[in-house]
Formats: structure tokens, sequence, C-alpha cells
């Protein structure tokens, strides 16, 4: 169960070029503890009272972001560059997000804004203390949100491509990568990873390693550059 500790809020718009332009893929694995830490600010409006009857995980969860908590999990997506996640777009999604169920995770709210759908897990939905889980964002309709303007085509490509390694994330997917343009360094698995037009694999800039599935980037430490770069 999480502390109530900090959650998201409204007040926390973030400035451009800050969490705005930083995103999930994976969930907590099973057993992560989800002891949540301050990341964020309640809102400044009223807290909703909860109901006294009894809840169970089934029952949709409530749409008011004071009541949720940050998982350490989820604060260490804010700090990331390439994840496109902040306190505000978790707010606008408990609150206007298509709700769904999902066995593996639980509660989803999924908020379609610009052409990008941004994804919230949510968990212990049934006690005094529910928490935002994870978080994630992904390309709706590429069209769309470069015509929005909110990201430009390497925020787009990040995100299309973060999302194909979440997807198959046992599998060598070349051909999901060469498309891609990722100019700004995107961490995976303790990696900073970049990719130019038709290269087949993601590049470490630290350790130069080259990858063509997630398994393989989490599978391997970047130990930082190597002797000669």
């Amino acid at each position: 169960m999480a502390s109530r500790q900090g959650g998201p809020g409204s007040a926390d718009t973030p400035r451009p070029g800050s969490t705005e332009r930083r995103t999930a893929s994976t969930t907590a694995p099973p057993g992560r503890s989800r002891r949540a830490t301050t990341a964020g600010s309640l809102p400044p409006e009223p807290r909703s009272p909860r109901p006294a009857v009894a809840r169970s995980p089934e029952d949709p969860p409530l749409r008011d972001p004071s009541l949720y908590a940050l998982t350490d999990h989820f604060r260490k997506r804010l700090e990331q560059p390439g994840r496109y996640v902040s306190t505000r777009t978790v707010t606008d999604a408990i609150r206007r997000g298509q709700l769904r169920w999902n066995r593996t995770d639980g509660w989803r709210f999924a908020l379609v804004e610009g052409g990008i759908r941004f994804v919230v897990v949510v968990g212990d939905t049934e006690t005094d203390s529910p928490v935002v889980v994870t978080g994630w964002t992904e390309v709706a309709d590429r069209e769309a949100a470069l015509e929005a303007g909110r990201f430009d085509p390497v925020d787009v490509d990040t995100i299309a491509l973060r999302a194909a390694l979440s997807e198959a994330s046992e599998t060598a997917i070349p051909d999901r990568i060469r498309p891609r343009a990722v100019t700004r360094p995107f961490v995976v698995g303790g990696h900073r990873l970049e990719t130019d037009p038709g290269e087949p694999f993601v590049r470490c800039v630290e350790c130069g390693c080259r990858f063509r599935s997630k398994e393989a980037i989490t599978s391997r430490r970047c130990h930082g550059p190597s002797p000669g770069r």
C-alpha cells in the first residue's frame, strides 16, 4: 500500500522541454514496491471524500487525481528523458480518459490528445490509498501528432520506437526501427539510445553497443565509452 506523500495535480503544468518531453512502457513487475514518494503536488481543489462503502479491485477507480499517490517506479519515469509523461498528463487522463480493465495490469486510463495516447495504470483502487503505478505514451495518429505541434518529429519517432520495443520485447524489430530518426537519446535499461533513418538498430551513445530488441538492451549493462571512443 502506498504512503500518502505526493500526487498528480493540475498545478504541475510542465515548462516546454521539461517533463513534457519525458514516457512507458512497461508496468511495474510483480513484487515491485508501491511505496510512493514525493513527486508533484496535490491540486488546489478540495479533496473528495472516499466513499464509506467497501470497494473491490473490480470496481471502477475514482476520477479524482488528488486521491492518487505516485509510486517510486512512476516517479523515476518522470525524471527520464524520452518518457513524455508528466503529472499534468496523469491528472488529465484520470479526469477525462477512457477507462479500461486489463487482467495483467488492472485499471488503465487512456486519453488521446493531438494524436498521442497517454496511458496511466493505477493500483490499490479498492483501498483508501490508490496509486499511479506507471504510465506511457503511444502514437495514435502520426499525422495528427505532427500537425498538433505539441511534439516535434523526433519526439513522435521516439514515442513510436519506444512503444515498438516494448510491444515485442523479446523479438528483433529491425523493420520497425529503420523508419525512425531519433537524434535526442532516450533511456532504456541504463542505455542512452538513438538511431538514424535506415539503420536496423538502436545505438547506445555511451557504450556504442547496437541493439535490435528491448530484451537485448536490458540484458546488457552500459559500461560507458569503450577504449578509443
